[in-house]
């Protein structure tokens, strides 16, 4: 029988100044490079960090205001840091300040591990729904993205190609905590459609030459992959040829396209529809 490692506590410390070596690390935390070179991010909010911790994610340090020291709250959180191995960071609020780029940020902030879904181990069940956002730019977007697809009941987002961090700070905020919840994978475009030719299910991608309104198929007959352009080409023509479908959002007014997020959202809830109930539905 295997046990599993028990972490080595964590380390509690004071620092005062934006000079300390530690600070300067988590500070560059807002470069992708430094992202991917410490396999690190940032997650603001006692709240979120509870929940990641729920969820399994590892928590590396756990930075908090002076001003806290005596909430029991945080000393709980504190408590259960150091016990699964993460350092404790007591600090002034300018300093959270300086980390999180915040004139009023939050009083908890934490240094999470990242983590990837493995794509490799996507098996959709019979009612599921994936994401697959191409080229996604904008962190607002895709964090929007991401919680919609939480609320909504998505199994998981699927980035494919360059697409903007995931773990990005905005892209953290954007999502309020269901970054922790709905997994994210990553796939190259040649590895994406290798993986949709194995689809199992309907590929429906929204499409401005769409020739079927976006209220009309059956998604009830799943799993569905939807597909979802880039924010300012829409869906290249070699993925638009792997979809069954291409569905497309009647537009009234002089606007010519909708926002990613929002035309996602559409997409994603017509997709569900059936798997909501209607409020006071006596059926």
């Amino acid at each position: 029988m295997m046990v599993s490692p028990i972490a080595a506590p964590g380390r509690v410390k004071e620092v005062t100044s934006a000079a300390n070596p530690i600070i300067k690390d988590i500070r560059l935390l807002e470069k992708k490079r430094h992202r991917e070179e410490t396999n690190s991010f940032i997650a603001e909010g006692m709240k979120l960090i509870i929940e990641a911790m729920d969820a399994g994610w590892r928590l590396k340090t756990l930075i908090h205001a002076a001003s806290a020291k005596g909430n029991e709250a945080v000393t709980a959180l504190a408590t259960r840091a150091v016990a699964a191995g993460a350092d404790v960071l007591i600090v002034p609020e300018r300093l959270l300040g300086q980390i999180t780029r915040r004139d009023n940020p939050q009083m908890v902030v934490g240094v999470m591990q990242q983590r990837f879904a493995d794509a490799a181990s996507i098996r959709p069940g019979a009612d599921d729904l994936w994401i697959a956002l191409d080229r996604v730019r904008d962190p607002g977007n895709l964090g929007t993205i991401i919680r919609t697809a939480d609320a909504g009941g998505a199994r998981g987002v699927i980035l494919v190609g360059e697409t903007t961090d995931p773990f990005a700070t905005e892209t953290v905020r954007a999502t309020m905590g269901s970054i922790f919840a709905v997994p994210v994978a990553r796939m190259t475009a040649e590895a994406f459609k290798g993986f949709a030719r194995e689809w199992p299910g309907q590929i429906v991608g929204t499409h401005l030459e769409g020739s079927v309104d976006y209220r009309m198929p059956d998604y009830a007959s799943g799993p569905i992959l939807l597909l979802m352009g880039n924010e300012q080409a829409g869906l290249p023509g070699d993925l638009a040829d792997l979809c069954s479908t291409l569905i497309r959002i009647p537009q009234a007014g002089r606007a010519d396209s909708l926002n990613l997020a929002v035309a996602t959202a559409l997409a994603l809830y017509e997709a569900r529809r059936h798997a909501f109930a209607v409020a006071g539905d006596p059926s």
